[in-house]
């Protein structure tokens, strides 16, 4: 049964590629998420993609408490295909009619293969569009805010599993160091944290040297003996196999959907390893995006939002804790509970 109030599927007028959006829940408020732009087998795998993420994405605002719902935008690419400029904009402003098409029931902003440049564009046909460049009245990149609001969960899981929020010396690998993960390890550089990094682009080496990180391989970092390991990738990092070679305390990062299948978590709690939901520790940069261009909060609110995601991490762990649950657990019960409080005939449950 298909768990999602609306989901659109249509061939864009210009680029003619599958354009896709999921609103998988409007019992909060209007729904938000990201475009992603990716390359597929098929164009249903995109289609999967943009449901399971959708779903992610209501988690993700009812965990932080926020009056949004959860939706995603994909673009389904042929593997292989490079977009040119005028192509890449043909696709934005097919995504942009399908967006206005749905009269705000759905806003977007970027995600992978997308960035605030690219919502300019769809900013031009519909206003249902955040994280514009700054310089045209936006919030710009959220990858600041995403990495702020990772280090606001760390804290928590610290204070949680060694009596003090602080970072100093703490052992973390990070793995990759794309937008949000650079800026992450730049944050827990500066903390006091002993990094040990990675990135299959391996240019990204330099980076790790500026931060007097250890380098090691890609295929090595989820058994790097650390107290703490940040994915900081794309997702499905964590499979029944990979969760075998764990040497840490926890698993804390912004990568989206870490989890190759859901009875990862229980493995993990049963392997004594902590681990918050991405959808928890990752929400930094949507929550300041969407608390400044959909729900107008000044700057200074949005932050306090972002850093808000310790006391949630916090919370949950404590439930965790006095009903003998895992995270996992905790924070799906806690957004079942608060989409039917908001919607009480259950239309949109998680």
């Amino acid at each position: 049964m298909l768990d999602h109030e609306q989901v659109v599927v249509r061939s864009g007028r210009r680029s003619r590629l599958p354009v896709i959006v999921a609103v998988h829940s409007t019992a909060l408020g209007p729904a938000a998420g990201g475009l992603r732009l990716w390359h597929y087998p098929d164009w249903r795998d995109g289609l999967t993609d943009a449901l399971r993420l959708s779903a992610a994405m209501t988690a993700k605002f009812a965990v932080a408490g926020l009056p949004s719902g959860g939706g995603k935008a994909v673009v389904a690419l042929p593997e292989g295909m490079v977009l040119d400029p005028d192509r890449r904009r043909d696709v934005l402003e097919d995504v942009a009619d399908t967006v206005e098409s749905l009269g705000g029931t759905y806003a977007t902003g970027p995600d992978v293969g997308t960035g605030p440049d690219d919502m300019a564009v769809i900013g031009t046909t519909t206003r249902h569009v955040f994280c514009r460049p700054a310089r045209l009245g936006g919030s710009g990149d959220s990858s600041p805010h995403t990495a702020r609001g990772t280090l606001a969960a760390l804290r928590a899981v610290s204070r949680r599993l060694y009596g003090t929020a602080s970072l100093d010396g703490r052992r973390l690998a990070v793995a990759g160091l794309g937008r949000v993960g650079t800026e992450l390890a730049r944050l827990l550089a500066a903390e006091g944290a002993a990094l040990t990094v990675t990135d299959v682009d391996q240019d990204k080496r330099k980076t790790g040297h500026e931060l007097g990180a250890d380098w090691v391989a890609p295929d090595e970092i989820l058994a790097a003996p650390v107290d703490i390991v940040v994915p900081a990738a794309l997702g499905s990092c964590l499979t029944r196999q990979s969760v075998t070679r764990l040497r840490c305390d926890a698993v804390v990062g912004p990568a989206n959907n870490q989890l190759a299948t859901p009875d990862v978590a229980d493995l993990l709690h049963r392997r004594g390893v902590l681990w918050v939901p991405d959808y928890v520790a990752s929400a930094g940069g949507v929550v300041h995006a969407v608390s400044v261009e959909v729900h107008r909060l000044s700057a200074e609110e949005a932050r306090a939002r972002v850093d808000a995601i310790e006391h949630t991490v916090t919370d949950l762990l404590t439930t965790a804790d006095a009903q003998d649950l895992s995270p996992a657990q905790a924070a799906t019960a806690l957004v079942r509970q608060r989409l039917a409080a908001a919607d009480p005939a259950g239309r949109s449950a998680a």
